[in-house]
């Protein structure tokens, strides 16, 4: 899926949610949280082509909607008073682009509609109850790779470095899906491997 596709797709669940009735209630301008992990600069593109995303569908930034976008410079710390700012600021809904701002977004409210744009795995990581039923305020996509994909990744590293011996695993101890995708990687991979948090 390509990136126009994927932010359509993240479009198309934000129309979904309660954020357009409320908007036509009062003529009220639908306010938006955006949550990154990464910096401004790194994280800008996906901004970008979110914001393009939402404005072929005809949701326009300053006329028909409002994006309140806040980056935490890569800092997991920060993602709390991030969260606690887009509550103060009443956002309607908060988009989130990885799991660990899934989950700053999903500790601080159980009413604000989180959407995940990714999600390494909403369900092995409990943020839905189940991906046909999340349950709570919480939905979107997840990328739930799933040990058939891990397997597929180290086969095509193996055909792109035939001569590898050994496989490390850099992971973040904060990432609540570390046990299991390490899991998947060393249950896959017939080669020495180690593993580093």
């Amino acid at each position: 899926m390509d990136r126009r596709t994927f932010v359509g797709a993240v479009a198309g669940a934000l129309l979904a949610m309660p954020l357009t009735i409320e908007a036509q209630q009062a003529g009220k301008v639908p306010r938006i949280g955006y949550l990154v992990l990464n910096s401004a600069d790194s994280g800008q593109h996906m901004l970008t082509s979110f914001r393009e995303g939402l404005h072929e569908r005809g949701w326009v930034e300053c006329q028909n909607i409002v994006i309140e976008s806040r980056f935490a410079d890569s800092r997991v710390d920060r993602l709390p008073a991030l969260v606690a700012e887009l509550i103060r600021l009443n956002v309607d809904i908060i988009v989130t682009t990885s799991s660990v701002t899934a989950w700053a977004a999903k500790d601080a409210t159980q009413s604000i509609p989180v959407v995940m744009t990714a999600s390494a795995d909403a369900l092995g990581e409990g943020l839905v109850a189940s991906l046909a039923h999340p349950g709570g305020n919480i939905t979107g996509m997840t990328f739930l790779a799933g040990p058939e994909i891990a397997g597929k990744q180290l086969q095509l590293l193996k055909e792109a470095v035939p001569t590898a011996s050994r496989v490390a695993v850099l992971t973040n101890p904060t990432n609540r899906s570390r046990a299991t995708r390490v899991s998947w990687i060393c249950g896959a991979v017939p080669l020495p491997m180690s593993t580093r948090s």
